[in-house]
């Protein structure tokens, strides 16, 4: 599935892209990763990023738990890091601290003029910008729903032209691990992009899940999930699109 927007309203010549790659373990129907967005109340978009314990119908029934909580309380203007607080509380209680699960919540705050990184999944974020060039936010970081006091890693970063943010579930990062494959290292990739002039979050997303699912053999061993948002100059009018394709199953 991919999710990409063109075109967000802003003062300045200026928009914001962003896509989505996810595919789901081999041999298993149901990815346990949850994707969901939301449009701020006070203007901008959020997007919700699980990973849920395990893979398949477990996986997804508690990542669907997570992002639920998390984006119904975006929805109402809750901050990200009070909205990511509350979502762990929630798993926390409903599974009495046996699961846990992943959690990245990525938005785009009109209001502040900022990208916003919450973060409580130990796999780092991808940061590009025009003045520091490429770098991770790969702090340690406490998954949600298993120990009392969890708080998230929150970074903000202007909304400024040439910007890229990439956030991605633990099966990108251990891509080919298992069939003893050099290890992925998805930030040597997304320079590479860079420096070929790709800033297209379609693209890139596109090309680290591929490279992904080539090291697995074309077999994935855990659910991938990657989302890219970046600032670019205005190529469009002022409308609002959304795209997305949904492969189905027997």
């Amino acid at each position: 599935m991919w999710v990409h927007l063109h075109g967000l309203a802003w003062e300045t010549n200026m928009e914001v892209r962003f896509a989505v790659a996810k595919i789901g373990k081999y041999a298993s129907r149901e990815s346990g990763d949850t994707l969901e967005m939301i449009e701020r109340p006070h203007g901008g978009l959020s997007m919700v990023l699980v990973d849920g314990q395990r893979s398949g119908h477990s996986a997804k029934a508690i990542s669907n738990v997570v992002a639920r909580k998390a984006v119904q309380l975006l929805s109402e203007g809750v901050r990200d890091g009070a909205a990511a607080r509350a979502a762990h509380d929630y798993l926390f209680t409903y599974r009495k601290g046996k699961v846990s699960a992943t959690l990245n919540i990525l938005s785009v705050d009109t209001r502040s003029k900022t990208l916003v990184v919450s973060r409580n999944n130990p796999a780092p974020v991808i940061i590009h910008t025009k003045e520091q060039g490429c770098y991770l936010i790969d702090e340690p970081s406490s998954v949600v729903g298993v120990n009392r006091n969890v708080k998230p890693g929150i970074t903000e970063i202007p909304l400024t032209p040439e910007t890229l943010i990439v956030v991605y579930t633990d099966g990108l990062q251990h891509a080919g691990s298992i069939s003893g494959s050099n290890p992925f290292d998805p930030q040597t990739l997304v320079i590479e992009m860079l420096e070929e002039g790709v800033l297209d979050p379609q693209q890139i997303v596109d090309r680290l899940l591929d490279h992904a699912i080539g090291l697995e053999k074309g077999r994935p061993g855990d659910d991938i999930s990657v989302m890219a948002v970046a600032v670019t100059d205005k190529q469009g009018d002022e409308t609002r699109r959304l795209n997305g394709r949904l492969p189905l199953y027997d």
